[in-house]
C-alpha cells in the first residue's frame, strides 16, 4: 500500500519596517501569512568612503549595513520557504527605496507585483492592499537615491573642509545649513533692531447708566494715531477730554470662522509644539507609535491614526461618511455641511496618501485613555479633534463695530463679538483658544457717550521673535526647504552640532553657528541659499514623477560644487573661533576663565583644560536688586536649559523666581516689575511685591497659584516615590515607556545612516 506524504502549504511572506507594525499586521492577515520586520534600511552607502562613482554615471556603491547580517540571513531563509513575498515598507519615497533594496537582497524582480502599500494599519486596509500588489515604483526610488547622493556629496565633501578649517565633528548639509542660516539671519535682525517709543490711548466709555466698555483712540485729524512721547500724549489727552463724544457709525455683521484642514505632517508638528510643547522629534516618535499599533486589550494591537508622513489634505469618502454619521448623531444636522469640506493641498503636495486622521472615529480619545501613555493620548486627542472639526460647519459670530467722533479732530473705535453658533469650535478651537464674547451696550448713531477714563500707555516696538519649533517648521514649509519628514531630524542635527541652542523653547545661534554660516555664505552661496535648496527639492519631485532623469540633476550639481570646493580649500585659512575672556578668576589655577558654549547655553571654563577642568555657571546680572538681601539678581539655568532668576548670594539668600525681573518699577509701591511668559508667547508685567495694591485681582495670581499647586504635586509624588508608594498609573506609564523604548531600539531608524541633510 502506497503512503501519501502530506505536503505543507507554503505561507506568504510580508516584510514591513518595524516589529510593532509586524505584530499588528500579522493579526489581520491570519495563519497563511508570516510578517517580518526589516528594521528600516538593510543597505546603504558605506560610512568609511564616498561611495559614489562620479566617473561612471554616479553609480552608488551600496553595502549591507553592519550588524544586519543575521537579520538578512533570516529574511532570505523566510523568503526561500515562502510561496510569495510582499514588500510592505512605508508608502513614501524612503519606503519605496527600502522595498527596492529588499527586492535586491531577496532576489525579487522589482517589475513583478511584489509591492503593497497602505495608508492605515486597519484590517480592511491591509486586506485590500494584499489584493492589489504592484511593481516597485522606480521613479520614486530614483528620487530617494538622488536625495541620498546629494546629501552624501555635500556631507562627505564639505564636512571635511569644516573639520580642517574650523574644528572636528562639524557637518554641513543641503537643508541643515539653510536652516541654520535662517536662524542666524533672524538673530542679526534682532541685534540690528532699534526700539522706538510709541503710545496708545485706551478709553473707558459709557452710555448713560450702562456698563463701561472699552474703546481706543484711533485717528487724529484724519490720520492714524502716532504718538512718540509722554509730553505729546499728555497734551493730546488733555485736549481730547474736553470734547463731546457722539456715535458716528454702527456696523452690525456676521462673521464666519471656517475650520482648518486636517493635519499634514508639518501642521501636526506646529500644533503639537504650540499646544502640547512637543518637539518635532517627539511628535513624530509618538505619531509613529499610534500609527504602528496600540494594544487595545481584547482587540489586540490596532493602528489608531493614518500614515503620519504626508503633505496631502485629502480625506477618503469612507472616512468622510464615518465622520458625518458620528456628527449627526452627537451634534445634529446643523453641525454637518451639506457637502463635505474639501481643502486645497499645498502646491507641492505629493498626494500619495491621505491627511493624518483617526483610523476610526469610533476610537474616542476618552475611551483610549486607559491604553495610551500621557503623550500618546495628548497627540491622539489632537489628531481626532482636528479631523472631526475639519468635517464640520463654520463657527458664526455676531460682530459690532462702532466709530465714535470726539469733536472734529478725533475718531475712537470699539468692537464687540458674540458667538452665535459654535460650529467646529464645539470640538476644536484651532491655533487660538476659543474667542471670548465682547459685549457692547445697545448703540445707535448720534448717541451721546461719556468718557469715564483715559488710559494712555507707553510701548516700545519689539524686534522679530526668535524661531520656536512651530514657527521654524512653518518657515521651512513656506520656503519649500526640505520635506515635512525631514524637519525633525534636521532640527536635532543642528542642535547636536552646536550650531544653535534651544533657549526658553526658542532657537538661538551660537558663535560656532555664525562662523560656519558666514564661511559657507562667502564660498558656498548656493548651499545656504533658500531658493536654490527649494529648487533642488522641486527637481527631486520631478524625478519622482518621471519628468527629470536622476543623473542629469546630479551632474548639474556636482560639477560647479567640486570647482567651488577646490577654490575654497585654497582660499580659506584656519578659522579661529572667538574666545570671550571673563573677569572671573579660576580659583584652582589663577587663569582668567573664558565663556564656552555648551548644550544648555553658555558657561565659564578654565582655559587651562585639560590640566585644569574647573567650570562654573555663567551668571548674567539682571541689574535688579534682591528684595530679601539687596544682592544682585542673576539669571541661572536648570539642567534642561530653562532660565530662572535668583539671588547671587545663594545659598545664604534663597530668593528665586521663574519670571524675568525688569528694571522698570511699580508706579504704586516702587518695587521692581516681573515679566511672566505664557506658553503661547504672550507676556504679562506685574509687581514683584505680593502686598502691592496693583496685585489685587491681577490675572497673574491665578497663574502663580497653578504653578505652586503643580510644584506641590510634584514634590508630593517625589516624596511618595522615595517611600516606595508609587501610584499604580505611574507604574503602568513607566512600563509603557519602557516598552516603547525597547521597540524603538529594535526597529532602528528609517532614514538611511551615514549622511547629513
Amino acid at each position: 500500500m502506497k503512503k501519501t506524504q502530506k505536503k505543507t502549504a507554503k505561507k506568504t511572506l510580508v516584510v514591513v519596517e518595524s516589529p510593532a507594525k509586524a505584530k499588528t499586521i500579522e493579526k489581520y492577515l491570519g495563519k497563511n501569512y508570516m510578517v517580518r520586520a526589516s528594521m528600516g534600511h538593510l543597505r546603504d552607502l558605506p560610512k568609511s568612503q564616498f561611495g559614489i562613482d562620479v566617473e561612471h554615471d554616479f553609480a552608488p556603491k551600496y553595502i549591507n549595513i553592519r550588524g544586519k547580517g543575521d537579520l538578512i540571513k533570516a529574511l532570505k531563509k523566510d523568503a526561500k520557504n515562502a510561496d510569495k513575498v510582499y514588500l510592505a515598507s512605508d508608502p513614501d519615497r524612503e519606503g519605496e527605496a527600502i522595498a527596492w533594496h529588499l527586492a535586491y537582497i531577496l532576489g525579487l524582480d522589482p517589475s513583478d507585483d511584489c509591492r503593497i502599500v497602505f495608508n492605515e494599519i486597519t484590517k480592511p486596509a491591509i486586506q485590500a492592499a494584499v489584493k492589489e500588489p504592484r511593481a516597485i515604483n522606480l521613479d520614486r526610488v530614483d528620487a530617494q537615491q538622488a536625495r541620498r547622493m546629494l546629501d552624501r556629496i555635500v556631507g562627505y565633501k564639505l564636512s571635511p573642509l569644516l573639520w580642517r578649517k574650523v574644528r572636528k565633528g562639524l557637518s554641513a548639509g543641503r537643508v541643515q545649513s539653510v536652516t541654520v542660516k535662517l536662524i542666524c539671519d533672524r538673530e542679526k535682525e534682532i541685534q540690528a533692531f532699534v526700539s522706538e517709543e510709541y503710545w496708545t490711548v485706551g478709553l473707558k466709555l459709557r452710555k448713560e447708566k450702562s456698563a463701561m466698555f472699552d474703546a481706543e483712540l484711533s485717528m487724529v485729524d484724519g490720520k492714524k494715531l502716532a504718538l512718540h512721547s509722554a509730553a505729546e500724549t499728555d497734551a493730546l489727552v488733555a485736549d481730547f477730554q474736553q470734547q463731546q463724544l457722539i456715535v458716528k457709525e454702527v456696523k452690525k455683521r456676521q462673521r464666519q470662522r471656517k475650520p482648518a484642514a486636517p493635519f499634514i505632517t508639518s501642521s501636526m508638528q506646529q500644533d503639537a509644539a504650540r499646544k502640547l510643547g512637543f518637539t518635532s522629534r517627539k511628535t513624530m516618535m509618538v505619531a509613529q507609535q499610534l500609527y504602528e499599533g496600540i494594544d487595545l486589550g481584547r482587540k489586540g494591537p490596532v493602528g489608531l491614526i493614518t500614515y503620519m508622513r504626508t503633505d496631502s489634505t485629502r480625506i477618503s469618502e469612507l472616512a468622510q461618511n464615518e465622520a458625518k454619521d458620528y456628527l449627526l448623531q452627537e451634534f445634529g444636522a446643523e453641525y454637518v455641511p451639506a457637502k463635505p469640506n474639501i481643502y486645497a493641498a499645498g502646491k507641492k503636495a505629493q498626494d500619495a496618501h491621505e491627511a493624518i486622521r483617526p483610523t476610526s472615529v469610533a476610537f474616542l480619545p476618552q475611551d483610549m485613555e486607559k491604553y495610551l501613555s500621557k503623550d500618546q493620548l495628548k497627540l491622539y486627542t489632537l489628531v481626532w479633534q482636528r479631523f472631526m472639526a475639519s468635517q464640520m460647519t463654520p463657527a458664526i459670530y455676531d460682530t459690532l463695530s462702532v466709530a465714535v467722533a470726539a469733536g472734529s479732530r478725533y475718531i475712537c473705535r470699539a468692537s464687540g463679538s458674540q458667538l452665535r453658533f459654535a460650529g467646529f469650535t464645539a470640538v476644536y478651537a484651532g491655533v487660538e483658544k476659543k474667542e471670548k464674547d465682547v459685549v457692547l451696550p445697545e448703540l445707535a448713531e448720534k448717541d451721546v457717550l461719556t468718557l469715564a477714563r483715559t488710559l494712555p500707555q507707553q510701548h516700545f516696538t519689539e524686534p522679530p521673535p526668535r524661531y520656536n519649533e512651530a514657527s521654524l517648521v512653518k518657515t521651512l514649509e513656506e520656503k519649500e526647504i526640505g520635506r515635512p519628514s525631514t524637519y525633525a531630524p534636521i532640527i536635532e542635527t543642528i542642535l547636536a552640532r552646536g550650531y544653535v541652542i534651544r533657549q526658553d523653547k526658542h532657537f538661538q545661534p551660537t558663535e560656532l553657528g555664525f562662523v560656519v554660516i558666514d564661511m559657507l555664505e562667502e564660498y558656498f552661496k548656493n548651499i545656504v541659499d533658500a531658493k536654490f535648496t527649494a529648487d533642488l527639492e522641486n527637481e527631486l519631485d520631478e524625478i519622482a514623477d518621471g519628468r527629470v532623469e536622476k543623473n542629469h540633476l546630479l551632474k548639474e550639481f556636482y560639477g560647479p560644487f567640486e570647482d567651488t570646493l577646490e577654490k575654497a580649500d585654497e582660499a580659506i585659512g584656519h578659522v579661529e573661533l572667538p574666545v570671550e575672556v571673563s573677569d572671573v578668576q579660576c580659583e584652582l589655577c589663577g587663569r582668567m576663565m573664558v565663556v564656552k558654549q555648551g548644550r544648555y547655553g553658555k558657561f565659564l571654563a578654565c582655559p587651562g583644560f585639560p590640566e585644569c577642568r574647573n567650570t562654573k555657571p555663567l551668571l548674567k546680572d539682571t541689574g535688579v536688586k534682591c528684595p530679601k538681601c539687596g544682592g544682585s539678581i542673576v539669571e541661572r539655568r536648570t539642567k534642561r536649559g530653562r532660565s530662572f532668576y535668583g539671588c547671587k548670594n545663594y545659598p545664604e539668600c534663597d530668593y528665586v523666581t521663574w519670571d524675568q525681573p525688569q528694571k522698570e518699577t511699580c508706579e504704586k509701591c516702587g518695587s521692581f516689575l516681573l515679566k511672566h511668559h505664557y506658553k503661547n508667547g504672550r507676556a504679562l508685567l506685574y509687581c514683584s511685591n505680593d502686598a502691592c495694591e496693583t496685585r489685587i485681582d491681577h490675572p497673574i495670581n491665578k497663574e502663580l497659584e497653578k504653578i505652586r499647586e503643580k510644584a506641590k504635586a510634584k514634590a508630593e509624588a517625589r516624596a511618595a516615590e522615595e517611600k516606595g508608594e508609587v501610584p499604580a498609573e505611574k507604574t503602568a506609564e513607566k512600563k509603557t515607556k519602557k516598552t516603547v523604548r525597547k521597540t524603538a531600539k529594535k526597529s532602528g531608524k528609517k532614514t538611511a545612516a551615514g549622511g547629513t541633510k
